[in-house]
């Protein structure tokens, strides 16, 4: 369980780097657009690419913290056992649902590289976000997976 902890804040940290780099590309567009006249080429290129890796790298942290929506308005009156059951339950849901998207995005990130698309200004090759999804996605499914087949109900994730 400690592997995939350090493996889910390596992939929040990642993604905060990236949201950081996308923040000041932005800036320094904006800025010298409206200061000096010169942009960067493809900032909004860029920036949709690197927010939808950013995202896929935000959701391992999430699932390991239990961070995801929980509906427990109706669950409220429920005991602890139903209620952990029920956690688990949705984990499982969420690893299932996680693990189809990890082989669907694998999928087009090869069809990406196949056919060699890319952006349509910079021409940037669209696999090489497919290559940041696919594993932070397969990871949020293996920690779902975990959490789901935990015996202990109500155990903390980071035991």
């Amino acid at each position: 369980m400690r592997l995939l902890e350090i493996a889910a804040k390596a992939c929040a940290v990642l993604a905060g780097v990236l949201l950081t780099v996308i923040t000041l590309m932005t800036c320094v567009s904006v800025v010298g657009r409206n200061t000096v006249g010169w942009t960067i080429v493809g900032d909004f290129e860029l920036s949709g690419s690197a927010a939808g890796a950013a995202i896929a790298l935000f959701l391992p942290w999430c699932q390991w913290r239990r961070g995801n929506i929980i509906v427990d308005f109706f669950t409220a009156r429920a005991g602890a056992t139903a209620q952990a059951a029920l956690d688990r339950f949705g984990a499982l849901v969420l690893a299932v649902c996680m693990g189809l998207l990890t082989w669907r995005t694998t999928i087009g990130g090869f069809n990406a590289w196949r056919s060699q698309s890319g952006s349509m200004m910079l021409g940037f090759p669209e696999w090489v976000v497919y290559c940041f999804m696919v594993p932070p996605i397969a990871l949020t499914a293996l920690i779902a997976l975990v959490q789901a087949l935990r015996r202990q109900a109500g155990a903390p994730t980071a035991a």
